[in-house]
């Protein structure tokens, strides 16, 4: 995979560095071209230890311009409000401009990371949108400020992804629960889990690089979620249960990761703050399986549910979620057991049981990966029918 990184002269351009750093991680071949301004900001030196590759910074007898304008991408990062507007109205006359023209005649998809100033960002709106009418793609900066500053480079890198994806899942909606609930006793106490949400986000990762139109129902969480995703934020049970209900009918596929509380304590009396000075009696009432809610709004959605158990066999593990399977009509279960060392909980690694008809057992591996499994099944599945 080899995307072209364009950087131009915005002062994000110290960011690409790092971003052609992060790009390699993910196995992508990365070929540089720079502005004049772009060489005050960083050296092109700095850029050639980044990529391992020459880097561009005039047009030869070698016609650099159409020999990487079939590159499985053009990445424009930073961009600024100059290279945009030129590009708008097919403007040539630098290197990265009669490159992304080049492109854009070769239909070469193209990303543009605008940074600059807010109020030139809110000056070029226009030429923005006729561009997007055009195919060309944007990722949205970070207000702040009163400037449009260089986005997170994970964002980038999300984007990049989906871009030069094979698009599986592209055309599909995807719901998915992560996180874990709390459970309101007074205004300063409650019950909840240590549900970190790593696996829901990193499942809605893998779904968005795949083509997916995501939607995150995000429960407390101690991951940070990339801006990529449509996010509905629900803190109890009932919150996420009237968030599901609401949405479920939209959507092809439901991926129900939340840790959700089995039970909701009865509150008799409202009361601020409960008294610290005296012994309490707290009742607890089970709470909605939520889950087994889906198919009966949407009968046509594939779902997924999550079942997680402490210090069982294998044997039990799979009883238990063929249980939950059948109750809740899912489709797909993903379980595992929480006291395995390494995984559970708050970990980054993780080892699981998918099972349908089939039962696969994946060892302890990334959540990451872990995400890739899980969607490779519901592609298997939903091909089959």
């Amino acid at each position: 995979m080899e995307v072209v990184l364009c950087v131009t002269g915005s002062i994000a351009a110290i960011e690409a560095v790092k971003l052609t750093r992060e790009l390699r991680r993910h196995n992508v071949d990365v070929k540089c071209f720079m502005s004049d301004d772009a060489c005050h900001i960083i050296h092109p030196y700095a850029m050639e230890f980044a990529t391992g590759e020459k880097v561009v910074l005039e047009l030869t007898g070698e016609i650099e311009h159409v020999q990487y304008a079939q590159a499985d991408l053009i990445l424009v990062a930073p961009a600024t409000a100059n290279v945009i507007s030129k590009f708008t109205y097919k403007i040539a006359d630098n290197p990265i401009n009669t490159l992304l023209l080049t492109a854009f005649g070769y239909k070469t998809p193209i990303i543009f990371v605008p940074s600059m100033h807010h109020s030139m960002y809110q000056a070029i709106s226009e030429n923005i949108q006729k561009l997007e009418k055009e195919g060309i793609s944007f990722i949205k900066p970070k207000i702040d400020e009163n400037k449009a500053k260089f986005p997170d480079i994970d964002t980038i890198i999300l984007h990049v992804l989906r871009e030069v994806s094979d698009g599986e899942l592209k055309g599909k909606k995807l719901l998915i629960s992560a996180g874990a609930t709390f459970e309101k006793i007074d205004e300063v106490r409650g019950i909840t889990n240590l549900s970190s949400g790593k696996t829901g986000v990193e499942i809605a990762k893998e779904a968005f690089i795949r083509g997916a139109d995501v939607t995150l129902i995000q429960g407390y969480m101690t991951v940070d979620v990339p801006p990529v995703f449509n996010i509905i934020h629900a803190g109890s049970v009932n919150e996420m249960l009237n968030a599901v209900t609401d949405q479920v009918l939209d959507y092809d596929i439901f991926i129900s990761a939340a840790a959700v509380s089995d039970f909701t304590p009865i509150i008799e009396a409202e009361s601020t703050k409960i008294s610290s000075s005296e012994n309490i009696s707290l009742k607890l009432e089970k709470a909605p399986k939520i889950i087994g809610e889906v198919k009966k709004i949407n009968p046509e959605i594939f779902l997924v549910g999550f079942k997680a158990e402490y210090n069982v066999s294998d044997e039990d593990l799979i009883d238990f979620a063929r249980k939950k399977m059948e109750e809740s009509g899912a489709d797909l279960m993903v379980a595992n057991d929480v006291a395995v060392d390494g995984g559970g909980f708050g970990s980054d690694k993780n080892g699981v049981i998918i099972l349908d008809e089939e039962v696969v057992s994946v060892p302890l591996i990334s959540k990451k990966e872990i995400a890739g499994k899980i969607l490779d099944r519901i592609l298997e599945r939903i091909k089959k029918n």
